[in-house]
């Protein structure tokens, strides 16, 4: 599995206050702890970032890649934005994302097209709510994949996102057992090779004890790594999870195993 850092968001106040002072070091810090964590690439969420979208994010991009050639994972919902990180970036990009929401389809697919940049795509329904059972969940994947290469974009080009939801949830855990068998079925639902992404941080959003919540990412990790997890978005930070993991990693990839990797 690709480690992805999720930690250079908005909710970070070191973050927040670093861009509302267009402040490069206190970001640069962080992009080189992910990094000597183990991050095969950084997610770069702003959050909102109003009148001047552009510049902020443009802001960001440049900050994170004068410090790392990791790719990058653009993480926004604002055309604006998206488009002025993807014409600052010169590592490998991703869009983060676009689902069936009208408001992010037309959009975000354009733009990938446009600036030839990977896609996540979410499954959810066009009302964005998460798809109830496997079955609806299979049927917005092939949606997705269909709108996508409507938009000539190469299915090599797209990254699915099943979507993790709170355990919190009176369904959660049913739900998250789902997406197992739902990353598991979607190359033979597909006829292709697909790629797979989760937030892992969406398992255990809300209230709760920190240390159980991290017991139950690293025990979500296993599973999905089990199913054949592709990516997972995840605090880096967390150094118990990151070994798990690349446990996980070396226990699922071809070859031979060796020590080494853990």
């Amino acid at each position: 599995m690709l480690l992805i850092a999720d930690n250079l968001t908005i909710t970070n106040r070191s973050v927040k206050q670093a861009l509302d002072d267009m402040a490069p070091e206190p970001i640069r810090e962080l992009v080189r702890e992910c990094e000597a964590a183990g991050a095969g690439a950084i997610d770069i969420n702003p959050g909102p970032l109003g009148r001047d979208a552009g510049s902020r994010m443009a802001f960001l991009v440049e900050t994170v890649q004068a410090e790392t050639s990791l790719p990058l994972v653009i993480d926004t919902a604002e055309p604006r934005a998206m488009e002025a990180g993807l014409r600052a970036c010169r590592n490998r990009a991703v869009i983060n994302g676009f689902s069936l929401e009208p408001a992010k389809r037309d959009a975000m697919l354009a733009l990938a097209a446009e600036c030839d940049a990977e896609v996540i795509c979410y499954l959810l329904r066009p009302d964005s709510q998460v798809p109830a059972g496997v079955d609806e969940r299979l049927q917005v994947a092939c949606d997705v994949f269909a709108a996508a290469r409507a938009a000539g974009i190469e299915q090599e080009r797209l990254i699915i996102d099943p979507i993790i939801v709170p355990v919190s949830w009176q369904d959660g855990a049913s739900r998250n057992r789902e997406l197992l068998s739902v990353i598991r079925q979607l190359p033979d639902v597909l006829g292709l090779p697909v790629r797979t992404i989760a937030g892992l941080s969406n398992l255990t959003a809300g209230a709760g004890p920190q240390e159980q919540k991290l017991l139950l990412e690293r025990a979500s990790l296993c599973m999905l790594a089990g199913a054949g997890l592709s990516m997972v978005l995840m605090n880096i930070l967390h150094q118990e999870t990151v070994r798990t993991a690349r446990a996980c990693s070396a226990l699922t990839q071809p070859g031979v195993f060796v020590w080494e990797e853990l």
